[in-house]
């Protein structure tokens, strides 16, 4: 065979082995390269970097680029887009001031685009300045690629005007830069513009719509995102991708919408994407958040591929909905497959052991986290341990966390000791650390209400007054506590103390007659959870119109008999309605599911799935 056609069959190997992801056979293409002696072919040893880096062997990569008598451009582009490819952006950035130093050589267009990523993948926006700095004085400075990867940058960094300036100036605007621009506005809550933005396309395709649907769904507007996902669908693009599938799935489940998540179940199935990772992923997600928990097991037992996220949506999953033996039992079968827990499983481990009131379990997770997968634990991950230790009555070991962990406490961390404080009737500390908090700036208005609560708890009026009139300087709003109950077709929002529904007769007669058989049962209402000042008759009839007790018996009412009854409330449930709630569900033989603002509760024959620890 001639020189130089074998040279190019090796060439063009190389390139297939890199498109391919077939590593072995690269490193035996390496070797015969040694062996007739073509490494000194200038081509080869790039390529050689590039084939390395696409199939995630960074070290082979770098040992090559080690090596090379003579770097060039080409060299250097292969082994940062290595970098940015095995997920080591800050590795990148740093590599280039080598490039700089050592070999004295200009970025080109390549290299431009590959440090922009880079500064993209971190949200760093001082280096991504300093690079579009340098880019603007190159001879690259209107290049197109170059400017739709900056728009990308200024969109991931929530400066959308910054990113609109960029894209205003490139000249001929490809699908790449219309989608990152269309993103950067979507996830900036900038729906209007972003929608505009899409019409105004020359040629819409699934990417740009994806980026606007995802986008929207992630800031929290489900509504509008599905919205426009039906539109898309009128519009007739194709889906030759899952990623949008994956984001109308999660804005079923933040909507805590099963009947619309189970038809877009059936949707994911007539076209064929079932069995795609992600996709299953986000159905795993959907089906946990909507009270389906042996849906979501389902699904994960079917999904012919796991990764370390559908591992983790489970584990989560069946963390909150009480279930923290099944967690920690997952969590064993993912180890034992070889498979290497990521931060966001720990949390869902470490949340099982707090809900489930698993104190030594939980302490030897958080410990193995750090000695054995190396893992340098969060200002969350210390909440969740606080959290554990102040739900177990272990507050003096908690405050000493807090003292000694590596991070300010932020306001859920506080809260999560505050609250324990509460639980346990440790009002001395309580009080010690409402003080505190009432000196600290606070934003979050349900710590002002957690702050009124510990004070009302401890009858310390005149500071739950000063609370209030903190509250009405800074305008501090409480979220009123409402709760809807899905019925498939319909749903319904009940407010606490309101019961304006046109069956609100019904309602409050089912109630009365329901909170009559509880009374033969034993139950008297627990009246220290209203927390106001008044008389105690005043307060068994604000606990009668609690939210979950409306949307509950109107369940009963409308909903075909002998079916669950799902319920989602934004606040958390009292101590009070969970004890009614185990009453009516033993009353009625109903299983009722309540998801609040912490964790899954299913009622069932007179128990609670929580164990009464939430």
């Amino acid at each position: 065979m001639h020189f130089s056609t074998q040279h190019h069959h090796l060439l063009h190997q190389l390139k297939s082995c890199a498109k391919s992801f077939t590593p072995f056979y690269g490193k035996q293409l390496h070797a015969l390269i040694i062996k007739t002696g073509f490494q000194q072919c200038p081509p080869l040893p790039n390529t050689l970097i590039h084939m390395y880096g696409k199939c995630n062997l960074l070290q082979d990569a770098l040992n090559l680029f080690d090596h090379l008598p003579q770097r060039d451009l080409i060299s250097w582009a292969s082994i940062l887009s290595a970098h940015n490819q095995s997920n080591l952006p800050d590795k990148t950035l740093s590599l280039f001031s080598n490039f700089l130093s050592l070999d004295h050589l200009l970025p080109d267009n390549y290299i431009f685009a590959t440090l922009i990523k880079a500064c993209s993948s971190l949200t760093s926006l001082k280096q991504g300045k300093q690079v579009h700095a340098r880019f603007i004085s190159s001879p690259f400075y209107d290049d197109d690629v170059i400017k739709s990867s900056l728009v990308d940058f200024y969109s991931k960094c929530g400066l959308p005007d910054d990113a609109r300036r960029v894209f205003d100036s490139i000249h001929e605007k490809n699908s790449v830069s219309w989608t990152a621009m269309i993103s950067g506005y979507a996830r900036s809550n900038r729906n209007f513009e972003a929608a505009e933005l899409l019409r105004a396309m020359p040629v819409q395709d699934l990417f740009s719509w994806t980026a606007l649907i995802s986008g929207i769904v992630q800031t929290g507007d489900g509504i509008d995102g599905l919205k426009l996902f039906l539109e898309m669908r009128r519009e007739g693009i194709g889906i030759e991708d899952p990623f949008v599938l994956s984001s109308i799935v999660g804005a079923s489940a933040n909507l805590a919408v099963l009947d619309l998540g189970k038809q877009i179940h059936c949707l994911v199935i007539v076209l064929g994407y079932e069995y795609s990772v992600f996709v299953g992923n986000a159905l795993i997600d959907m089906y946990a958040k909507c009270s389906d928990i042996l849906a979501a097991k389902e699904i994960f037992d079917q999904m012919p591929k796991k990764d370390v996220v559908s591992w983790t949506s489970i584990i989560v999953g069946e963390a909150q909905h009480g279930k923290a033996e099944e967690a920690l039992a997952l969590f064993d079968e993912m180890v034992a497959k070889g498979l290497k827990p990521n931060e966001v499983t720990f949390v869902g481990l470490i949340y099982a052991c707090s809900h489930g009131g698993l104190l030594e379990k939980g302490r030897k997770l958080f410990n193995s986290m750090i000695e054995d997968y190396r893992i340098k634990p969060s200002l969350q991950h210390y909440t969740c341990l606080l959290d554990l230790l102040g739900r177990s009555g272990r507050l003096v070991e908690a405050d000493n966390v807090i003292k000694m962990m590596p991070f300010e406490p932020d306001e859920p961390t506080w809260a999560a000791l505050l609250s324990a404080c509460k639980l346990h009737r440790n009002t001395e500390m309580g009080i010690k650390i409402a003080n505190h908090l009432l000196s600290l700036k606070i934003e979050d208005p349900s710590i002002y209400i957690l702050l009124s609560n510990t004070y009302a708890s401890a009858g310390m009026w005149e500071e739950v007054s000063k609370v209030r009139k903190v509250m009405a300087v800074k305008e501090v709003r409480k979220e009123p506590g409402y709760s809807w109950v899905n019925l498939g077709k319909e749903s319904e929002v009940f407010y606490a103390g309101e019961a304006s529904n046109n069956m609100k007769d019904e309602i409050l007669g089912l109630l009365k007659d329901l909170n009559m058989e509880m009374k033969k049962r034993g139950y008297v209402p627990d009246t220290s959870f209203v927390l106001h000042d008044m008389e105690k008759q005043e307060k068994e009839e604000q606990l009668f119109l609690h939210s979950e007790r409306l949307a509950v018996a109107y369940g009963l009412l409308k909903a075909i008999p002998g079916s669950t009854i799902r319920v989602v409330k934004n606040l958390r449930v009292c101590g009070d309605c969970h004890t009614v709630l185990k009453l009516i569900s033993s009353i009625t033989v109903r299983e009722i599911v309540v998801r609040d603002a912490t964790r899954f509760h299913h009622f069932k024959d007179g128990r609670c799935s929580c164990g009464d620890f939430w």
